[in-house]
């Protein structure tokens, strides 16, 4: 039986195992720092997204992807330490990323847009507002759709992608509204009398807000009527008790002081041609 040649196997595989072993000892040291470094970075990262007050959501979001780029990158590192070819593993992230890229190219749209929103704030929970048609109160914003309450107490789901794209009307952000109200008098009435009356009507009323103040100007000259621009400004909470309010108590007012609010009328000339 031939003898086994324990000193000639060592000197043949001892570099090998030592070299192995060196690379396994330092991929494992990359991966104890490499790790250790990640938390770190996530910590300041995250320190960062708190100082600049961005949507508790969003921070999640983006320090939950910046932590597994982090590691892609970190493994990628490990396996070309321990000698394994990353090309081809980085060539087949690359696809794997355009062929998801572009299977949610609409999702990520949405994404998008929702990282601009809560970036840059164009409006927020509570706020009214009208986008894409639809006006409504802010319920909640998520990092792919919207949501808004409309006065029918309606649920719509917006996605933020075509959102963050169009023309958003904020009615909240400057914290008044103004009311635009268009009531008729009659030709043969006193104007000045009607103005008067009309703008004692909004002071008298608690929800109108006295700055600015309400305002009440001949807007045009109708076909049966003499047309008032009746402009009260209100809170944003208020504006339909003040649209409301103010129609029902300028017509019992005008009532009131004998002021008529005409209708179309047509006058019909009859001709005997006997």
């Amino acid at each position: 039986m031939e003898e086994i040649d324990f000193k000639g196997l060592v000197t043949e595989y001892l570099p090998i195992v030592t070299e192995y072993a060196v690379k396994i000892t330092t991929a494992v040291l990359l991966l104890i720092i490499g790790l250790w470094l990640i938390k770190k970075i996530d910590k300041v990262i995250m320190g960062i997204f708190h100082k600049s007050k961005i949507e508790l959501s969003l921070q999640k979001f983006l320090g939950n992807l910046l932590n597994w780029v982090l590691k892609v990158l970190l493994g990628i590192t490990i396996l070309g330490q321990l000698g394994i070819a990353t090309t081809s593993f980085i060539a087949i992230l690359g696809a794997a990323g355009l062929a998801v890229g572009l299977a949610l190219q609409g999702a990520l749209g949405n994404f998008a847009g929702g990282a601009l929103i809560m970036l840059f704030k164009p409006f927020k929970v509570d706020d009214l507002i009208e986008a894409q048609g639809e006006l409504g109160v802010v319920k909640e914003i998520q990092i792919f759709v919207t949501k808004i309450v409309t006065p029918q107490n309606k649920l719509v789901i917006i996605p933020n992608g075509p959102l963050s794209n169009g023309n958003i009307k904020n009615y909240t952000e400057e914290g008044q509204l103004r009311v635009d109200l268009t009531i008729g008098i009659a030709y043969d009435a006193d104007i000045k009398l009607a103005k008067k009356i009309l703008e004692e009507v909004m002071l008298a009323d608690p929800k109108v807000l006295k700055i600015p103040a309400p305002s009440v100007n001949v807007s045009s000259l109708g076909e049966s009527s003499v047309d008032l621009a009746v402009r009260p400004f209100a809170t944003p909470e208020n504006y339909w008790d003040v649209y409301f309010g103010t129609l029902e108590n300028c017509k019992i007012a005008l009532d009131n002081a004998g002021i008529k609010i005409p209708f179309p009328q047509r006058e019909v000339y009859v001709t005997n041609q006997n």
